[in-house]
């Protein structure tokens, strides 16, 4: 498609964004898929911190899930915990250094960024890749894997946030997280 301009601008944006990342994930003698993985357990809340819901998100076969979580557990990234009310249920935990690593790796890619691109402009671009992600995400049947700030199921409660699909206590910090039971408001 050589008239399209956006999907180009948009290919190279990811093209330069994985270089980028595959560069930081070297340095720490990682592949690019899993600072993947662990970034995206930094930002997603309880409900999806397990290995299908890292596969939906990242878009990753159960293979490629599996043998990225062992190298992650063997350089003591993260931790695998059995879930209290269902012990087939597995959770990943990010360790204090999966964390920092996490941290330090995304805030970097970006940093530079943000600080030469003015808020307003910010906003704009990112109300414009909401609205274009979606529209892809309904097009193909994808998950939202949405904020739970923006989801239907969020009811806000006197002291804080009850999620509407499971009827739990969600605090203001765990509304700006990523959720795999998401669905738009």
């Amino acid at each position: 498609m050589a008239g399209d301009r956006l999907g180009n601008l948009l290919e190279r944006l990811g093209s330069l964004l994985h270089a980028t990342q595959r560069g930081a994930a070297g340095a720490h003698g990682l592949q690019r898929v899993h600072l993947d993985v662990l970034g995206y357990l930094l930002r997603c809340n309880r409900y999806s911190d397990t290995p299908t819901a890292v596969g939906e998100y990242l878009g990753l076969t159960k293979g490629t899930v599996s043998q990225s979580l062992r190298v992650l557990e063997a350089r003591g990234l993260l931790t695998r915990e059995p879930d209290v009310h269902d012990g087939r249920v597995v959770r990943l935990r990010l360790t204090r250094r999966g964390r920092g690593t996490a941290t330090r790796e995304r805030d970097h890619a970006w940093e530079r960024l943000r600080r030469g691109t003015p808020a307003q402009q910010r906003a704009t671009l990112e109300l414009g890749l909401e609205r274009l992600l979606r529209a892809l995400q309904a097009a193909t049947g994808y998950r939202t894997f949405g904020l739970c700030r923006s989801c239907r199921f969020l009811r806000r409660r006197e002291g804080g946030f009850q999620c509407g699909l499971t009827g739990d206590a969600l605090s203001a910090p765990e509304t700006g997280k990523i959720c795999r039971e998401h669905e738009a408001a």
